[in-house]
């Protein structure tokens, strides 16, 4: 089983570090090229780079996943082309995608990216907060132990 995070503006990337690291499940970093970083990373922790191009890091992540890896992504696409796979997939503010949530969460993409190419103004998503990180602590805990369980 490994943890793998679309790792560009994910705002939770030192919990998943930390948190695989105690239970020792692999961690694998996705990232385009443009946010390349020599930093030191721990030894259950591997970075891929992929080209900055649209949906490289996706098509990678797709690639690597497999039945039962957890995948941390805030792309509603991504996660859609996951669940089928057999992957657990979480996004950053606390929540799990799932076959009952993913159809609305796309549908509403969709209808907001038809408002903005028809002039319209939509909302941007609320800032990431404490309450935020403390939901995304539990879920991912709680998926974490669910795993190293069976």
């Amino acid at each position: 089983m490994k943890i793998i995070v679309d790792a560009d503006a994910c705002p939770v990337k030192d919990i998943v570090i930390e948190e695989a690291g105690r239970l020792r499940f692999p961690v694998i970093l996705v990232s385009s090229l443009s946010h390349y970083s020599e930093k030191d990373l721990p030894v259950h922790v591997e970075a891929i780079y992929v080209e900055a191009g649209p949906d490289a890091a996706d098509f990678r992540i797709v690639q690597l996943a497999k039945k039962g890896n957890i995948v941390i992504t805030q792309d509603y696409g991504l996660a859609s082309l996951l669940l089928p796979k057999g992957c657990f997939v979480l996004h950053h503010k606390g929540f799990e995608y799932n076959d009952l949530n993913i159809d609305n969460l796309l549908a509403t993409r969709h209808m907001g990216s038809m408002i903005r190419k028809s002039g319209g103004r939509t909302k941007g998503p609320k800032p990431f907060s404490k309450e935020d990180k403390a939901a995304f602590l539990s879920l991912f805990k709680q998926k974490l132990e669910m795993i190293h369980e069976e």
